[in-house]
């Protein structure tokens, strides 16, 4: 039975949320795989939120956030500030609710999502990854425009949204009479990680949470260690543009701190390898922010044997050139 902890993100505003998603969210699979178990020594069984409508996780937060707004508030039109997956998510939700929508997007984001956030009828407003405020940006469009800016993941709405992929897995294991040991969750600025572990910890309170970065980006992973948020250091790159970001959120880092959330890291070589295992052996697309969890599984950078293991994917959006990477990195 799920139960309610006390913490500053409510299990009951996920249940809203999760009602408020019914019939729109695709109530994603978690499948296991006998090569995985094999190589990584433990039951794994993955939340294939890479399944999510517009490909990813983001499309949970989105569409909650607008969905708690009036309809005077709608109407003033949204803005949001995204690498591409949250802008996915929002653009998508907007066009559902006959929103206007207006997204401040990295000029290097891949151009499969800046093809999508357009295809659903979203205008576009570039920035540059390295060298401009996206927040002030987006926050300056939206005093303009007189919008409702709709953050990527410091908003409990948002947070909330997310975390139905994890009372969905909850449920599901619960359904299989399993318990799991250990969960991973993706984490950029940790809306994702926020939300599912608020669900999995009120499920099950003695599982060990990880929040997995890329290397070079790994804020939350020090911050929770430190006891305060810190940023990572400029000028650094990887491939994992969907969770890259430059400190832990205001409102999610005290979450994850609440919720016992510890950190993991792995290389964009890790990653690559994962997306080819994915290729491979679950027969799907991952894109690299997608991958991580599976990656520090394959890796070994975290020891499952014998643990029964729940890890999130977060998203498949990836454009070909970077899917031919990674395949050609096993090859």
């Amino acid at each position: 039975m799920i139960t309610e902890p006390a913490k500053a993100l409510p299990l009951s505003a996920i249940e809203a949320a999760s009602e408020r998603l019914a019939g729109q969210a695709v109530a994603t699979p978690l499948v296991s795989n006998g090569e995985l178990d094999r190589r990584t020594g433990g039951q794994v069984l993955l939340k294939c939120e890479n399944l999510q409508r517009t490909g990813s996780f983001k499309f949970r937060g989105a569409y909650n956030t607008i969905a708690s707004l009036s309809e005077s508030e709608r109407a003033r039109g949204i803005v949001a500030v995204s690498s591409g997956n949250h802008a996915q998510g929002v653009a998508e939700a907007a066009r559902m609710f006959g929103v206007p929508a207006t997204i401040c997007m990295p000029g290097d984001a891949p151009a499969v999502k800046t093809a999508r956030v357009r295809r659903s009828g979203a205008q576009i407003v570039p920035y540059n990854r390295q060298k401009d405020d996206r927040n002030a940006m987006a926050e300056a469009l939206a005093l303009e425009k007189d919008a409702i800016f709709v953050r990527p993941y410091d908003d409990y709405r948002v947070m909330a949204g997310q975390g139905t992929a994890g009372l969905e897995a909850a449920k599901a294991l619960q359904s299989l009479d399993l318990t799991p040991d250990i969960g991973l969750v993706c984490c950029g600025g940790g809306g994702l990680c926020a939300g599912v572990s608020t669900a999995w910890r009120a499920a099950f309170p003695d599982m060990a949470i990880y929040a997995v970065e890329p290397d070079g980006f790994d804020d939350t992973k020090r911050s929770l260690q430190a006891g305060q948020r810190l940023e990572n250091e400029t000028g650094k790159r990887s491939i994992c543009d969907a969770i890259l970001t430059e400190r832990p959120g205001a409102l999610t880092f005290p979450v994850n701190v609440a919720n016992g959330v510890e950190g993991l890291t792995v290389s964009d070589d890790e990653v690559l390898a994962a997306m080819a295992f994915a290729f491979h052996e679950l027969k799907m697309v991952l894109e690299p922010g997608g991958a991580v969890c599976l990656a520090a599984l394959l890796t070994g950078r975290l020891d499952v044997t014998g643990k029964t293991v729940v890890a999130v994917l977060s998203g498949g959006n990836v454009d070909s050139s970077m899917m031919d990477r990674a395949l050609a990195s096993v090859a």
